[in-house]
């Protein structure tokens, strides 16, 4: 429980005396004829071990070239990391933000204030939004983050810290229903409220002043989602929500529009327990050290401001990206992204908040700028004339890439660009590629360039190429590199000269804000930041082959891997096939404890660490730890597609796809399935398709939790269901044979 924390001061001192420690017990280690038992030969590496083992310490005598004991002393301990307690609301689930703040940029402030005090953030989900302050006031939590509103009945029960975020509530309802003209058109229709949310205040508001209005509350486990299909279906006729949540929904929805504005501005805070003055403390002067607490916008004294100044005044930089696989997108509930994540560490070093835009189309990626509805585009660019001319300014180059000729894996081998002649080459109009390719076309005759929608990302086109639609396209090595991590359906032709630069782009003119760019590119490009993200999105998996071999093992003694002895308990105990679990952890790992995805999930089953943290588990790669988890998570998994009303023979596999892609792209492929005509509730032939259709830009668009790449589930429920009938035959045989 969180009760004081470490101050800054006095962790620096900490730290200083353990380096001091381990420094001076390594030039000891180097000095000549130093070693206790006078063993010239002993490893420092064996001292150390020694040294650990015995809790030994190691003291310097006097002299020029001092002698060395070795006493028994205890070494420093490090200190316990403290738990921070955060409540928040299960029906707030996280969506894919396209446009304005995160919807969980304060759970990324408060990691930030964790990590800076050396604490360990625990999120307890409450389902009732109205228990939330209850348990707080109880001791359950150390503070509420649920993009919580200040209020005066709250804050005479709570505190609140200086406001992160202001927001403004609106009205909101079915994009068929009657327009709302004025306030006194809220007579005879009805809102509909989560009870105990700051709207039913306002609401009661509103009913003062049109008497006819009705209110209806309802539980306040509904989520906001809920609220959105029922205004959309006609069952409910308005409600409210804040702004920053409305514009997340309205992005991907065309079925819910904005009516009139339902309050002045609201603060958005933290709650903590009246009684927690030191955490109130620590968290406002947190939010005041990072530039992060909210104010009411001035009008500026200054006319002609920079972009940058603009930037420092509003405290927010704008980033503008594409919802795709090498760029932004969400995957089992975590927000990834190479970009994303270069997004969130420049607005962290310059102490801004930040937001993203996705753009619908490439070409409106840049088009962002000139609109000024972004301050910065990220989406590996390529600096050309025609770009320039059209009013960008590139920054230095963060990322060079190889311009590929891709296609599918049966065409012939090709010795030189001559041999391309009478090809086809699928490219955007507006990409990098295209110009290359008029390149090309100048040397090698009758190449045919076929312009492809601006909608389409390179990846789409890719898996075109993949399914014979497309004889050929072009693109950059490191999508390459992805795309050959899960498919083996394409190959690299060639490559079209040398690699070209990448780069970030602003708008001409904003030259302090790309002075500010190239100074971060400058400090991170191939260093230890860079490398660690660049490595996690686009350095192939190497097949985990010498794992593999556990797996052949299968004999007349039934194994199916080296655990499944451990596998039969769990699933004896949640209820699942022993079998299918072991098909589904050699998908996973190949019956690897250590295996690790690009996208940070470890252990035989690929949690998340977060997720493992969450179910109580501390070290995924312990096979019966990583084990557990895989299967508390997948019988979590499979109670939230109960809810979704999926019938028992389809559940199972339901599961599987919202174990690997998560919770929210099932439910948009459901949700699409439906809209297509086909059924919502049958995995294969019909949801399968539409979670297909999600990795193109136009159904992605449009869905709640964007893009996904609907390959990648599809294909690993086909191999685990292949596996666990091959299983089933071998059990089946074995029985007839013992029989």
């Amino acid at each position: 429980m969180y009760k004081f924390l470490i101050t800054k001061t006095a962790q620096k001192i900490y730290f200083v005396l353990v380096t001091m420690l381990i420094i001076g017990t390594f030039v000891v280690f180097l000095q000549p004829n130093t070693v206790a038992n006078s063993n010239p030969t002993i490893s420092i590496e064996s001292a150390i071990q020694s040294i650990v083992a015995n809790n030994y310490s190691v003291v310097a005598t006097n002299g020029v070239t001092p002698d060395v004991a070795v006493v028994p002393v205890p070494l420093v301990a490090v200190p316990a990391q403290k738990v921070l307690r955060v409540l928040t609301w299960a029906g707030g689930e996280i969506i894919f933000p396209r446009r304005g703040h995160p919807q969980n940029i304060e759970l990324e402030y408060l990691q930030r204030f964790a990590d800076e005090n050396n604490l360990k953030i625990e999120k307890i989900r409450v389902k009732k939004f109205v228990d939330l302050i209850p348990m707080l006031l109880n001791g359950k939590g150390d503070l509420i983050a649920a993009n919580l509103t200040k209020t005066r009945d709250r804050a005479k029960l709570i505190s609140f810290t200086d406001p992160y975020l202001l927001t403004k509530e609106f009205l909101v309802m079915g994009s068929q229903s009657q327009n709302l003209n004025s306030g006194n058109d809220l007579n005879g229709r009805e809102i509909v409220i989560q009870r105990g949310k700051s709207y039913e205040s306002t609401a009661l508001g509103l009913q003062k002043i049109y008497p006819k209005l009705k209110i209806r509350l309802v539980d306040s486990a509904v989520s906001h989602e809920a609220l959105y299909d029922k205004l959309a279906s006609g069952e409910y006729d308005i409600t409210i929500q804040d702004k920053n949540l409305i514009q997340s929904a309205s992005a991907y929805r065309d079925d819910i529009k904005i009516s009139l504005q339902a309050s002045a501005t609201r603060y958005l805070g933290w709650g903590v327990a009246p009684s927690n003055k030191k955490l109130l403390i620590e968290l406002n002067q947190f939010l005041k050290e990072q530039n992060l607490v909210a104010k009411i916008k001035k009008k500026s004294k200054y006319r002609n401001k920079t972009q940058w100044q603009k930037i420092q005044e509003s405290r927010t930089v704008r980033f503008v990206l594409r919802n795709n696989l090498s760029s932004y997108y969400i995957w089992r509930g975590e927000l990834l992204g190479f970009h994303y994540e270069l997004a969130k560490r420049f607005a962290k070093e310059h102490k801004l908040r930040y937001e993203i835009i996705v753009a619908p189309n490439n070409v409106a990626l840049l088009d962002y700028l000139l609109e000024d509805k972004a301050d910065i585009a990220l989406g590996f660019l390529t600096p050309t004339a025609q770009r320039r001319d059209k009013g960008i300014a590139f920054s230095r180059p963060y990322h060079y890439a190889s311009e590929l000729v891709i296609a599918h894996k049966d065409h012939p081998e090709i010795s030189s660009a001559v041999d391309l002649a009478n090809s086809n080459i699928y490219i955007r109009p507006s990409s990098s590629y295209w110009e290359s390719a008029v390149e090309l076309k100048k040397t090698v005759k009758n190449i045919n360039l076929i312009g492809v929608p601006e909608s389409q990302e390179t990846e789409s086109i890719i898996d075109k190429v993949g399914r014979k639609e497309y004889e050929m396209t072009i693109a950059d090595s490191h999508i390459v590199d992805i795309e050959m991590t899960f498919r083996d359906d394409i190959q690299s032709l060639m490559a079209l000269g040398a690699p070209k630069s990448q780069s970030w782009a602003v708008a001409s003119g904003n030259n302090k804000l790309l002075e500010k760019s190239n100074a971060f590119i400058r400090k991170h490009y191939k260093g230890l930041f860079y490398n660690v993200i660049y490595n996690k999105y686009f350095k192939n998996q190497k097949r985990l082959d010498t794992h593999y071999k556990d797996y052949v093992r299968q004999n007349n003694s039934g194994v199916l891997s080296p655990y499944d002895d451990i596998v039969k308990q769990y699933a004896s105990q949640y209820d699942f096939d022993w079998r299918l679990l072991v098909s589904q952890m050699h998908q996973e790992s190949r019956f690897n404890p250590n295996a690790k995805s690009m996208a940070g999930a470890k252990g035989l089953f690929q949690l998340m660490p977060r997720t493992a943290k969450e179910l109580g588990i501390l070290n995924v790669h312990i096979p019966k730890q990583g084990i557990k988890a895989g299967v508390l998570y997948m019988n979590w998994v499979r109670e939230r597609m109960r809810k979704d009303e999926v019938k028992d023979n389809q559940l199972i596999w339901f599961t599987l796809a919202s174990y690997n892609a998560g919770a929210g792209h099932v439910r948009d492929a459901m949700r699409l399935a439906k809209q297509k005509g086909w059924r919502d509730d049958v995995w294969f032939g019909h949801v399968e398709k539409a979670m297909l259709l999600l990795s193109q830009s136009k159904y992605a668009a449009k869905a709640r939790y964007g893009y996904v790449r609907g390959q990648e589930p599809v294909h690993y429920i086909r191999e685990i269901k292949r596996r666990f009938e091959t299983y089933d035959n071998i059990f089946r045989k074995e029985r007839f044979t013992s029989n």
